[in-house]
């Protein structure tokens, strides 16, 4: 038995370890909701960040630009099967000198020298170069598709890295309430220790060890803070906004439903965006590799000129017309030998379709293993979430019948405290395995270019 000086004593420490137990716990970190308005983060949907990224990041802007750049290239060679025309006008002005003339008396006189005008009109056109200009529209046709597949490609690449992202931070904000959770529950098991070790039906041990476990709580609140806060940042960075953003919770709906078969998401996995810029590129190949060819045959080419000049002001339309002339003329050219740089075009182009073939090969494999990769990531967390769920409230109810142990005399404190630790084992299980199942969803959704039911 404590005596009564010794437990006045032991009450009195216990004491001032519940005060500084209590100090401590008012520094506890803010719920989720409040901690995102403390540290003056924006809640955004899902939908609208991938919006934001797809305008903003510069991997999107740089996939449009080269969609432009495609699309101008198509125009430039359609223009190249057209023929060019030119106008052209001049004026001549004489300085220094005179002309003269010999008036009615038979007498020489100075004449004023006048400008000359000049007016022309020129038409050049290929009638004829192996073909060359057909194909290299047709490539130019292919190049552009290339460039929108790429954009698409693009597009959703940036949608997964804005998924990955945005489920880090909703990780983070679950990591929270678990840690606010935890908190809350060593406050109140310190609080029940100091009052058993004042009734003396403890030891001390138990109150210290409910300091240890209010201070790990508190840490780890911090460290979940610490993680929103730099996971809120990088999606600030993904999504181009000059002021911090976070997730809202809210715009994700958790959807269990059962996926297609394997044989459906296979088929349109072939179908998804990087098979699809593959092909294009493949095409756009074949092509250039057709308009290499036409190099070795011969190019006729037809010109026509019309020009005139005089002196009339208004350049032949006014009352002194001007003489006009033409010239129609037919070219045919042949380069028996140009150092083999014919050769050389052929060859680059024959290699750039081999490689399209095995890029465009690769890509098919590369879509059937990442479908196989991506459905056993996802059968393997939809299964974890079940699974770790279960284990939750398995822990909560194990937790809630120690505690009431605990309270009677019937359990040891560590008994008490190890139910504890596996709750919050059992909770982070959960909250990454929700990430991973998450992660798999749109990792699928990115290959095959459409939403999953």
């Amino acid at each position: 038995m404590i005596g009564l000086k010794n437990r006045a004593l032991l009450a009195g420490v216990v004491l001032s370890i519940v005060l500084a137990g209590s100090e401590a716990g008012a520094q506890t970190v803010l719920v989720p909701s409040q901690s995102a308005k403390i540290n003056g983060a924006t809640p955004i949907s899902l939908d609208e960040a991938i919006r934001l990224a797809q305008r903003n990041s510069p991997a999107a802007i740089q996939a449009r630009g080269t969609e432009r750049t495609a699309a101008a290239s198509r125009r430039s060679a359609m223009g190249a099967l057209f023929p060019n025309l030119s106008l052209s006008a001049g004026r001549v002005i004489q300085l220094g000198g005179s002309q003269t003339r010999v008036n009615q008396n038979g007498e020489q006189v100075a004449v004023a020298s006048r400008p000359t005008n000049s007016t022309g009109l020129s038409l050049n056109t290929e009638l004829f170069d192996g073909g060359r200009e057909y194909f290299a529209l047709r490539a130019a046709r292919a190049t552009q598709d290339a460039a929108e597949a790429s954009s698409i490609t693009t597009q959703y690449n940036l949608a997964l890295d804005v998924k990955r992202q945005y489920f880090a931070v909703l990780a983070a904000l679950e990591a929270i309430d678990a840690a606010h959770a935890q908190t809350e529950q060593a406050q109140a098991q310190l609080t029940s220790s100091a009052a058993k070790v004042r009734a003396g039906v403890a030891t001390r041990s138990d109150s210290l060890r409910g300091v240890i476990q209010v201070g790990n709580a508190q840490l780890a609140e911090i460290t979940a803070a610490n993680d929103l806060s730099v996971a809120n940042a990088a999606l600030s960075r993904l999504v181009g906004s000059p002021t911090p953003v976070t997730a809202d919770p809210a715009s994700v709906q958790e959807q269990f439903s059962e996926l297609p078969d394997s044989a459906a998401l296979a088929s349109f996995a072939l179908k998804g965006p990087a098979v699809a810029q593959a092909e294009a590129n493949l095409s756009a190949a074949k092509q250039l590799k057709k308009a290499a060819k036409g190099q070795h045959l011969p190019s006729l080419n037809m010109s026509y000129s019309r020009s005139g000049s005089g002196v009339d002001n208004r350049f032949g339309l006014g009352n002194d017309p001007f003489s006009y002339n033409g010239r129609l003329s037919f070219s045919l050219s042949y380069p028996v030998f140009n150092g083999f740089a014919r050769e050389e075009a052929s060859v680059r182009a024959d290699v750039a379709e081999t490689n399209a073939e095995a890029q465009l090969r690769d890509a098919r494999l590369a879509a059937n293993q990442s479908l196989s990769e991506f459905l056993g990531s996802l059968r393997s967390a939809a299964a974890r979430v079940r699974v770790q769920t279960a284990s939750v409230n398995a822990a909560q109810e194990d937790v809630r019948v120690q505690q009431q142990r605990y309270n009677i005399g019937a359990s040891t404190l560590l008994d008490l405290l190890n139910s504890q630790a596996t709750l919050q084992q059992a909770q982070s299980a959960l909250i990454a395995a929700r990430y991973d199942y998450r992660i798999a969803r749109a990792q699928i959704e990115t290959l095959i270019g459409r939403p999953l039911p």
